[in-house]
């Protein structure tokens, strides 16, 4: 291969250039990102970034000596992938012909109907996100979330440790009970009433609030004056200076249509990345990887999935598919939320029972292990991280 380009330039994309290099492949690599911003760790952005205890040269990922010697095409996005001139086009006219190609383009936040142009709404995925929020959260005032899920609760957390008067709004029963399965996100989401954050469950946002102009749709210079409420469909109304709608997040693979990448839920894969098409594999969030212990496709959005992952994918590309797949590692996440460390591995839909093995769930310490017919398949730790790494190597051996 003479040229590689990835397309993607955060942790995944990042990652797939390293292991491009750290395997022998010594040819021209581009690397494309729609961000102006070098690689950079997303976690913190909803936690120590915002809280204003970690700076913006904290977050690179890149050290100081790394040259992968790349070339970085940035603040430009994809907008198409040609499978018969092999060659990815760009927003800005460019075009970048490749004989492989890392898909890495992630996936970006949901928003709410009817919220655009409204000042004071606020989403979390980028830097530049991250930047306008925090701004506005130093100013203080009412605080409405929007998603009780992991992106949503560590806002409200870092909201409360900053003075806000925060509120979360959850439209199922139980916040986290796609994750980690109702009885430990519930579990697991008392955090907040613990902490005196309000936690509204099992209702929906029907709409809202700001000034008049809000009424009558978003006017020719898109701002429609400050939110001022949360309405909800049982009649409440929920005031608000600051909402932070915090509903999951969309694969980035819409440049892919037409393009012979076959796409469900993101870019669908084999359990090594590879794709459709010859020579092209996609990580990271965008990714839809088959998993044979679950004999079904999992789309991750996790830290480590883009950074363990690419290894094997771009293994499958430098080898040209003639690899033998191997398992990837059940997945791993974690959450810090209200000085509480949460670390989860595995997949809770696939238990039948969930035991709590060590700690108490009135002290928020629990070691839970979630099981099939009696076999692990998942494992939950609530500041309690000595056992639960025990448990998650004893999860990988199992799965390997």
């Amino acid at each position: 291969m003479r040229t590689v380009a990835v397309v993607g330039a955060s942790l995944a994309g990042l990652s797939a250039a390293r292991s491009l290099r750290k395997q022998g492949y010594d040819g021209r690599l581009v690397v494309i990102g729609d961000e102006l911003h070098r690689p950079y760790d997303r976690p913190p952005l909803s936690k120590e970034f915002l809280a204003g205890t970690l700076g913006e040269a904290d977050l690179s990922l890149e050290t100081d000596d790394e040259d992968l010697r790349a070339e970085w095409l940035l603040g430009t996005r994809a907008t198409g992938l040609d499978r018969t001139e092999r060659a990815v086009r760009l927003a800005d006219g460019r075009e970048v012909r490749a004989d492989g190609i890392v898909i890495a383009t992630g996936a970006a936040a949901r928003t709410l109907p009817g919220s655009e142009g409204l000042a004071g709404v606020h989403t979390l995925r980028t830097l530049d996100d991250a930047r306008a929020l925090r701004d506005e959260l130093a100013r203080g005032g009412r605080l409405v979330v929007i998603g009780g899920g992991f992106i949503g609760a560590e806002v409200a957390s870092t909201a409360y440790t900053l003075g806000l008067d925060a509120t979360v709004v959850e439209a199922a029963p139980t916040p986290l009970a796609g994750p980690l399965g109702a009885r430990m996100g519930g579990i697991v989401s008392a955090l907040h009433v613990d902490h005196g954050v309000r936690l509204l469950c099992g209702v929906e946002v029907k709409r809202l609030s700001g000034d008049e102009r809000s009424e009558m749709g978003v006017p020719p210079d898109g701002v429609r004056g400050r939110v001022d409420a949360v309405l909800l469909e049982d009649g409440r109304s929920i005031p608000a200076d600051i909402v932070v709608v915090g509903v999951g997040a969309r694969p980035c693979v819409e440049w892919l249509d037409g393009s012979g990448v076959d796409l469900d839920n993101g870019v669908k894969c084999g359990p090594d990345g590879r794709t459709s098409l010859a020579g092209v594999v996609a990580v990271g969030d965008c990714a839809n990887w088959y998993d044979p212990r679950a004999g079904a496709h999992r789309r991750v959005e996790h830290w480590t999935g883009a950074r363990e992952r690419p290894d094997a994918a771009i293994a499958t590309l430098l080898a040209g598919g003639a690899v033998e797949p191997g398992v990837p590692r059940p997945p791993y996440f974690w959450s810090d939320q209200y000085g509480v460390k949460i670390q989860f591995a595995g997949h809770a839909a696939a238990a039948d029972s969930v035991t709590i093995e060590a700690g108490a769930a009135d002290d928020r310490d629990v070691l839970a292990v979630y099981r099939r017919a009696g076999v692990p398949v998942a494992v939950l730790g609530m500041n309690q991280p000595r056992l639960f790494t025990r448990w998650r190597k004893q999860l990988a051996a199992a799965s390997s």
